[in-house]
């Protein structure tokens, strides 16, 4: 989903959905714990993970690229019909150009934003010693010395308003994490994502083991926590464009559907590819950088040297052993429904099991 259709919410109540399935900091939510793809570093002090765009981006961009290109219609389109039916000129036929072109137009400014010449990625920090979340959300252009980029705060208490949220499309359910800051009135002031999105109830189990893995490093730290997925690239190369367009169709896609999405996902990767060469690395403002210095040889701290960075290199360095595939963890002391799958069927229906 793209985050800029989040702010349909601000100025309306949380969802009744969220509000029932929301997920707690203290308590664990399921009995797994493990990351799904969400992590770029991770320390003592703190982690930054992604926000859902990063994985799906290259879809919006090619949304853009497209309106982009079909500006040219209204004008074509009048010049064919003037050629052909010299009747249909005159200033409707001009009308008719200007409001093709101008319904176009209007995409490409709406969604082109931050796609282009915005940031290459927007990190969430969770930060362990100041208890809080800070999310950037925007380029800033004109910054001050030490402003660095926009950044949202959000606590991590046992009253923040953490939920699963559910967006029903024409194609499938999508579900995904969300933090709302509220007013006085209960009316939404500011909403984010986190981490990525999950498609179909089946893969609620997965969202839930996430959630778990977040809480477990802000509770407990990074010792005993499983190893990511992977660590994602903070710079995002030619071949990671492609592994980000290529998963996209399907992490577990079988060989001939691959072959046969190919002409998308070099589009896709163009895409990508593109867009970043128009953006930069954000930047953190000085402020959250002096509270995020790291203690001398943090054991904790990762990716170091020789681990694998990015899908190319965790994927070879799968193959030939040096690190883990599919690492995964349960949680100490679990009473409930022990299966994951099971557990999260029924949390769907009864969050409070």
């Amino acid at each position: 989903m793209d985050e800029r259709l989040l702010k349909k919410c601000v100025g309306l109540p949380v969802p009744k959905w969220d509000l029932e399935h929301r997920l707690s900091t203290d308590l664990p939510v399921s009995p797994d714990i493990w990351d799904t793809g969400t992590v770029f570093k991770i320390n003592a002090t703190y982690m930054d993970v992604t926000e859902p765009s990063l994985l799906e981006k290259h879809w919006f961009i090619t949304g853009v690229f497209l309106a982009f290109i079909f500006i040219g219609i209204g004008p074509y389109v009048y010049w064919l019909t003037n050629v052909r039916y010299p009747y249909a000129g005159g200033v409707a036929g001009d009308i008719f150009a200007a409001f093709i072109s101008l319904v176009f137009a209007t995409i490409v400014w709406k969604l082109g934003r931050g796609l282009f010449f915005g940031l290459s990625y927007r990190p969430i920090r969770f930060h362990r010693e100041t208890r809080k979340l800070y999310a950037i959300r925007a380029r800033r252009f004109f910054a001050k010395s030490g402003q660095g980029d926009v950044v949202w705060e959000a606590p991590w208490t046992a009253e923040s308003l953490f939920c699963l949220h559910k967006e029903v499309t024409q194609f499938n359910t999508v579900y995904h994490i969300r933090h709302y800051t509220v007013d006085e009135k209960g009316n939404v002031t500011r909403v984010f994502s986190i981490g990525r999105e999950w498609v179909g109830a089946v893969e609620v189990e997965l969202a839930l083991a996430q959630w778990n893995y977040w809480c477990k490093y802000m509770n407990d730290g990074p010792n005993n926590l499983p190893k990511p997925l992977l660590f994602h690239t903070q710079n995002e190369t030619p071949r990671e464009s492609f592994l980000f367009s290529l998963y996209g169709v399907g992490m577990r896609a079988p060989v001939l559907w691959r072959v046969i999405m190919m002409p998308f996902i070099l589009v896709f990767t163009a895409m990508r590819i593109f867009a970043n060469a128009t953006c930069r690395a954000p930047v953190w403002p000085e402020a959250v950088e002096k509270i995020s210095t790291l203690a001398p040889q943090d054991p904790y701290a990762e990716p170091r040297p020789g681990t694998p960075v990015g899908w190319a290199e965790t994927v070879l360095a799968q193959r030939r052993g040096d690190y883990p595939n599919d690492p995964k963890g349960t949680i100490d002391g679990w009473s409930g429904e022990p299966d994951g799958r099971l557990h999260a069927a029924a949390w769907l229906t009864s969050p409070g099991r």
